[in-house]
């Protein structure tokens, strides 16, 4: 079983890949394999509408400036995906929108390419904005057919100094929220793969 993980904040040591570490390490605490990708500085651009790929039907968009398509086909090769953004106003990150935008258009034009993967959410924070970055991303799962993971709470966690990344651990229910995260992922893996 394998779980590839995206990090779409631009700082590459940030909040958001502290969070991110609290789930995959109850990943691999229960053997799954993870694959870590930090995207938040990549040139990937948004979809450009150009529907080439809805008539290529190849699993590919036909965009090939960027690494676009071998995220995509990590996806593919994967069991479940966590999708981890930090929250900017009120949104994902900008590359993180870019990756579920043509991800998601090619997995829909060519039938439904990640059904039945496992998806999760991993969202940070400063003060507020977050419940909408967690819709933004499960959106994607839902609309692609996967299945959603849910925690003790939403999969969010808040640090009140965004220039220290260690305050994460001042968020206690959040930091058991990402724990949970990934024990239920886990589990519902190991289910999946009986």
């Amino acid at each position: 079983m394998k779980v590839v993980v995206f990090n779409g904040s631009p700082r590459s040591e940030g909040v958001t890949t502290k969070c991110l570490n609290i789930v995959m390490d109850e990943l691999k605490s229960a053997g799954i394999e993870t694959e870590y990708i930090w995207i938040g500085m990549d040139k990937i651009q948004g979809c450009v509408a150009c529907y080439q790929c809805a008539k290529n039907k190849d699993k590919r968009c036909s965009v090939k400036t960027d690494k676009l398509n071998e995220y995509l086909e990590k996806m593919l090769n994967a069991d479940g995906i966590i999708l981890g953004s930090p929250t900017y106003f009120a949104d994902t990150a900008t590359r993180m929108k870019a990756l579920i935008e043509r991800a998601g258009f090619v997995s829909k034009v060519n039938e439904d390419l990640l059904k039945h993967k496992v998806g999760a959410a991993v969202v940070s924070v400063r003060r507020a904005g977050a419940t909408h970055v967690f819709s933004s991303i499960n959106y994607f799962f839902l609309i692609n057919q996967m299945f959603v993971v849910g925690s003790s709470y939403w999969n969010l966690g808040v640090n009140p100094n965004t220039t220290d990344p260690e305050r994460i651990k001042e968020d206690e229910e959040g930091i058991a929220t990402f724990q949970n995260l990934g024990k239920n992922m886990a589990y519902l893996l190991q289910k999946l793969n009986t």
